[in-house]
């Protein structure tokens, strides 16, 4: 009988592998890496990696050939029809981070561990380190996904997934993202990130929901000073916002 574990692994890496087959990192007919290649990439035993090759053969995505390796086939046409239906603009994108993190941050702050806690101060160590060499913005993803992760609920964990990957694989946000020169503003989310910490170790979830409410709307808000407002891409005038009610 397969383990909880290794079911749980299987299904996240084979998420992995939909994703960069859908980005075009192996085009139809070409060789996905041995199994024992893929397995040292995610850090998962072979045992994973070969379920996780099963389930993609079943949906469509590879041929595994025998004695000859895994290849890709022609990309679903669903899967097609949802990267184009994913092209959102950058505030769309926000008010969806909104909504959801803003109640996966409140639930979290009800099922959190100890471990949980450890890891975002870990992220935001990371984080800290990323602002002072000048680095990337990993810090910033580990402590939103921590959160996600501290609900215990893999559908919250997919959906905040789903959103986060959207913003790294939409060309209108790094677009927008990349007019901002100064780390200034990464301090700023560094302390939003805190007062998200906080409440969070208080499992006070009206205070943690309420702390990444005003995150989100801090970095759409220094966004849309960056934002060609007459550009035809623009959408920030659709969106208006409003203040978590505090019962």
């Amino acid at each position: 009988m397969m383990s909880v574990e290794i079911k749980r692994q299987y299904r996240e890496v084979g998420e992995l592998l939909k994703q960069e087959l859908a980005s075009g990192k192996y085009p139809p007919g070409s060789r996905l890496p041995p199994e024992r290649d893929i397995a040292e990439r995610f850090g998962v035993g072979r045992a994973v990696v070969r379920e996780a090759l099963i389930m993609l053969e079943i949906e469509g995505y590879v041929a595994v050939r025998k004695g000859s390796g895994i290849y890709a086939l022609t990309m679903p046409a669903t899967l097609q029809q949802q990267s184009k239906a994913l092209m959102i603009g950058p505030f769309e994108l926000l008010q969806a981070r909104q909504l959801l993190e803003s109640n996966i941050a409140e639930f979290a702050a009800l099922q959190v561990t100890p471990a949980d806690i450890k890891k975002m101060r870990a992220a935001l160590d990371a984080e800290r380190q990323d602002i002072e060499s000048g680095g990337g913005e990993d810090g910033d993803k580990l402590f939103h996904q921590a959160i996600a992760e501290a609900t215990h609920n893999n559908m919250l964990l997919a959906l905040w997934k789903q959103c986060w990957n959207n913003r790294e694989e939409n060309p209108m946000w790094r677009q927008l993202h990349e007019r901002i020169t100064s780390n200034a503003y990464r301090r700023e989310w560094l302390n939003d990130h805190q007062a998200i910490l906080a409440a969070l170790q208080k499992r006070d979830a009206t205070a943690a929901k309420l702390a990444m409410w005003r995150h989100l709307e801090n970095v759409k808000q220094r966004l849309m000073t960056l934002s060609d407002v007459d550009a035809p891409e623009f959408d920030g005038y659709l969106f208006e916002s409003w203040p978590v009610q505090i019962k």
